[in-house]
């Protein structure tokens, strides 16, 4: 008996530990679904349930489901990958620079283009220098927009597609204060984005940062807008404006000129720039805002080159440490530091500890914000500066001026040819003919990818006095000296630092 009872013991144990084990590895079952024997069933469904997990709220307020994949659809094929080609250092550049060329030059220049640069002591030839970044197609006719530091010492600048065509881009024209530049492909049917208003923006929304970060082309990352108009000193420029949207979407190198876009898939910003002790995301990129893309776009296929207009001033944002220094009541705006005799500011009648707080009845709390407003602007534009002083209101008309001081607009020759070589012109100012002891000429202003920087060791400042030996006076000069033109051209000029002539040549054949 006693050993029936204790078998019968050891069953009850043992059943016992078996429910245990049962509903720890299947889970936790009712009471009444165990007991009536009810079968366990799991249930299976195709696709990924719960993929909307997030909501967002329209402009007129509708609840939303938060999703990417469509924004990513509308934007991928309209960024593109950037690689700039150096072909030669600069120190490989200078079989094709020479001084003080004796005439006549003919019988050499005919043989010229015949020539391969020789290679560096030692025999190996250099390696081309590569660099990527990214770019925003921004109309289908081929015109893309990028960070001009993408482009900046290039040679050559190559573009591919998101389907992986490859195309030579042409640069129409550069903006180094704002780190921008326009290039343009020759193709056709190209998907494009549209530019919003970036003073729409908000803090706090979605965006998409798309571009080719560390080799990896095509990436989207998301986040939202963390801040507006910041100022990050990245830009050493004379003029720099920095204005930038912060936003906390992954941004890495290679992402420079790619698209920051909101959920509807148009172009808030052109990604620019990292904050990072390591140089690789940190949580903090910039962006240049799309006003900003959006002016610096219609001026250079306007005018050949961006209009800048300015007020004049040394600005600091005012805050409540200034206001003890300067011993003034604080306002929020932005201090006027100084202003430049003669300015469009002091033509006005701003005064120096002036705290500008509106422009055009737009508020103004930031240094960069003012400088954002104004470089929307162009010379000969009017603009109502609205400051505190000494406690009152007061609004000047400011008309703006360029940074020679006037209002004239100066537009830029726009041929094709000028584009080939890579260079912006400017007719030489009289009073330095004179000084240098020449008959005129035509002043290199800024260099970038093209036929002379790729085949010459040209500086930016250089003055064209000939082409071909003939003389060259203006810019329409230097245009119809190279339409049409095929074979090797000379080229013959004078530094205004450097003493002698000088002679760069290269080919026009492509």
């Amino acid at each position: 008996m006693k050993n029936n009872r204790n078998t019968q013991k050891g069953w009850r144990i043992y059943l016992f530990t078996a429910l245990i084990a049962f509903v720890v590895s299947f889970g936790v079952f009712e009471a009444r679904e165990w007991f009536e024997d009810e079968p366990v069933t799991i249930e299976k469904v195709s696709g990924l349930q719960g993929k909307h997990v997030l909501y967002t709220a329209d402009n007129e307020g509708n609840i939303k489901p938060l999703d990417f994949t469509k924004t990513t659809g509308k934007v991928l094929d309209a960024v593109v990958h950037i690689k700039s080609i150096q072909t030669w250092g600069d120190s490989n550049k200078g079989q094709f620079e020479y001084r003080q060329l004796p005439d006549p030059f003919r019988d050499f220049f005919g043989d010229m283009f015949k020539r391969t640069p020789k290679s560096p002591e030692g025999g190996i030839q250099p390696q081309p220098i590569y660099g990527t970044g990214s770019g925003v197609i921004i109309n289908e006719k081929g015109y893309i927009i990028t960070n001009n530091h993408v482009i900046d010492n290039a040679d050559e600048v190559e573009v591919t597609l998101y389907n992986n065509e490859t195309y030579k881009a042409s640069v129409i024209g550069t903006d180094p204060t704002t780190d921008l530049a326009l290039l343009q492909i020759k193709a056709a049917d190209l998907r494009s984005l549209s530019l919003v208003n970036s003073d729409d923006v908000e803090v706090g929304e979605w965006v998409l940062a798309v571009g080719n970060p560390m080799g990896l082309n095509s990436t989207v990352t998301a986040g939202i807008v963390s801040a507006k108009a910041r100022n990050i000193n990245i830009n050493k420029e004379k003029f720099a404006v920095e204005s930038f949207i912060q936003t906390d979407a992954a941004i890495n190198p290679g992402n420079s000129g790619g698209a920051l876009v909101n959920l509807e898939g148009n172009l808030i910003g052109i990604n620019t720039a990292i904050a990072s002790r390591t140089g690789t995301y940190n949580g903090y990129g910039f962006a240049v805002p799309s006003n900003i893309v959006s002016k610096v776009v219609e001026d250079i296929l306007k005018y050949g080159s961006v209009q800048r207009g300015m007020l004049g001033v040394t600005i600091r944002t005012m805050d409540g440490n200034l206001a003890k220094e300067k011993d003034v009541d604080f306002f929020k705006g932005v201090w006027v530091e100084n202003v430049n005799e003669n300015s469009a500011a002091d033509k006005a009648g701003i005064k120096a500890g002036d705290i500008i707080i509106k422009v055009n009845d737009v508020v103004v709390n930031t240094s960069p914000r003012l400088q954002e407003i104004i470089a929307s602007k162009r010379p000969g534009d009017r603009v109502d500066v609205t400051v505190k002083r000494d406690g009152k209101e007061k609004t000047f008309t400011v008309v703006l001026e360029n940074a020679k001081g006037t209002t004239a607009i100066v537009k830029k020759e726009k041929k094709e040819v000028l584009n080939l070589l890579g260079a912006d012109f400017e007719t030489l100012d009289a009073d330095v003919a004179e000084k240098l002891d020449i008959k005129g000429g035509v002043k290199v202003i800024r260099l970038y990818p093209g036929k002379i920087r790729k085949e010459t060791q040209m500086r930016e400042g250089f003055i064209i006095t000939h082409i071909d030996g003939k003389k060259v006076k203006n810019i329409e000069d230097v245009a119809e000296a190279l339409e049409n033109k095929q074979g090797g051209v000379m080229i013959e000029g004078v530094y205004e630092d450097q003493p002698g002539k000088y002679y760069y040549a290269f080919g026009m054949d492509s």
